[in-house]
């Protein structure tokens, strides 16, 4: 026993001090168990530094130390069969060579013929131990496979950590640039209030400047004057006399022509031209147009137009015609509405076009589903599919349900839509200003599929009375900043 214990002291990996498993052998001579090789921290290189010799060796898949294991293996057989025939039955003290299935315990031949394990299930001790040694291996294959699982869980985490981290550096530059561009244009905006207060200031400061030296001229010639007739005064009886009729009349003159020329002064109040509490609301009128999306270049599509209007312009202008036209009474086509559709619908992202109505006295725009029949009368509420506001007997509304009267202080001759699709919004603007958008009505909207423009002049408008509604096309310099990825 002595023995067999020092040569496990001499078998014991200089790391974990416990007897080597699946010994690898380094570069410098120097043996450890192969998950201690594994804990050991290498370089860029591959190279670890020897625990024992402190040698730089190569750790990239270390060559297994085959005698080194296969003395251990052999001195394992030896303590499991040694230790059977050495251990002994303490009632009995013979060799414990067999294994009770019954209570799980190792007992002697006599233990099991005439002893306390009579009649239990016995079982030779090299046989179990075959059985048991099978089962650890089959528990370490299992282990091996819930570590591996572990591994390609950490490296897919580790991965999903990196897309997240190169993710968020992308989306931060994006929200650098947006907010840039937001500054420069607050920046622009500061400038012109400033520019205009300078210059309203300016303006009134020469004005009062101008009088202001007026009024010292006219000062300083009292003053001469004064002096004169204080000389004049002190002037002897004959001096006096003579004196006076040259400079007594011209003077009274010149008093009299100043007090006709007089002005009361009265304050002159600042006016800028624009009122400060609503800076902050025009800047955000002026800002939101800069924001939306480049306009969208659409026209009409004369598959989807009701027989009684008429496309102009290259499909940009409909009108409501006098006399039905002979048309195939094709699907996409209105049979009772005078509606007119866009030739293309969204089914994603952000949209904005513009529509002139002009004075025509009575007119529809908004969104249509793809999927709405136009064989029928058109059902004009968002339950429908159809999203439109209009104007009709000088009344604007909004198709909703119920439906909303507009209280608009100013009709509209040009309208803005605007649709954010996964944002479920479709909002409508007075776009008459330039620079800034003045709010008419927001639906909110749930839907799926493709969404399509639609224009509906109204039975009013036909023969001799009628008014275009026009899809605006937009400018050259939005053409070419419009994205790519807008067009649908």
């Amino acid at each position: 026993m002595e023995r067999r214990q020092s040569l496990e002291d001499q078998l014991r990996c200089p790391v974990c001090l416990d007897v080597f498993t699946e010994p690898l052998m380094l570069q410098c001579g120097h043996s450890y168990c192969r998950c201690c090789v594994h804990s050991m921290t290498m370089d860029v290189l591959g190279q670890l530094q020897c625990p024992v010799c402190r040698c730089a060796v190569d750790g990239d898949s270390p060559p297994p130390n085959v005698s080194l294991a296969r003395i251990i293996e052999a001195l394992q057989e030896v303590s499991v069969s040694g230790g059977a025939q050495l251990e002994t039955c303490p009632q009995h003290h013979n060799p414990l060579s067999l294994y009770c299935e019954d209570e799980q315990t190792v007992i002697c031949g006599l233990c099991g013929s005439i002893g306390a394990h009579r009649g239990h299930k016995i079982t030779p001790v090299g046989s179990v131990y075959g059985r048991m040694k099978e089962d650890i291996s089959c528990l370490m294959t299992e282990f091996q496979q819930q570590k591996r699982k572990l591994e390609d869980q950490i490296c897919k985490m580790a991965y999903n950590k990196s897309r997240i981290i190169n993710e968020s550096d992308v989306l931060k530059w994006v929200v650098r640039k947006e907010f840039g561009e937001l500054r420069r244009y607050l920046e622009v905006e500061e400038a012109g209030f400033m520019q205009q207060v300078e210059t309203s200031a300016a303006s009134l400061i020469s004005s009062l400047q101008n009088q202001t030296d007026q009024l010292n001229q006219n000062l300083n010639r009292l003053q001469e004057a004064h002096n004169t007739l204080q000389d004049l005064s002190n002037e002897g009886h004959l001096d006096f006399i003579m004196k006076y009729g040259s400079i007594a009349p011209r003077f009274r003159q010149s008093s009299e022509l100043q007090q006709r020329e007089e002005r009361i002064f009265s304050s002159v109040n600042f006016k800028p031209g624009f009122n400060h509490n609503n800076i902050k609301l025009t800047v955000w009128k002026r800002l939101h147009r800069k924001v939306l999306p480049a306009p969208e270049l659409l026209k009409l599509d004369p598959q989807t137009a009701h027989p009684m209007l008429e496309l102009l312009h290259g499909d940009t202008v409909v009108v409501c015609g006098a006399l039905l036209q002979r048309l195939p009474d094709n699907p996409e086509r209105f049979n009772l509405s005078y509606c007119v559709l866009a030739n293309r619908g969204f089914s994603s992202g952000k949209h904005y076009w513009e529509v002139e109505v002009g004075n025509k006295p009575q007119w529809r725009l908004g969104l249509i589903k793809g999927t709405t029949s136009r064989k029928a009368k058109l059902v004009k509420n968002p339950e429908s599919g159809v999203w439109l506001i209009g104007l009709k007997d000088g009344v604007y509304e909004a198709f909703a349900s119920p439906r909303v009267v507009l209280p608009l202080s100013v009709p509209p001759r040009n309208v803005g839509l605007f649709l954010d699709y996964e944002g479920g919004v479709l909002t409508f603007y007075n776009t008459d200003n330039p620079e800034e958008l003045g709010f008419i009505y927001s639906f909110r909207m749930e839907v799926q599929g493709k969404v399509y423009p639609l224009l509906d002049v109204c039975w009013h408008d036909r023969g001799d009375y009628k008014h275009p509604l026009v899809l605006l096309q937009p400018h050259r310099e939005h053409l070419i900043l419009q994205p790519q990825s807008q067009s649908k």
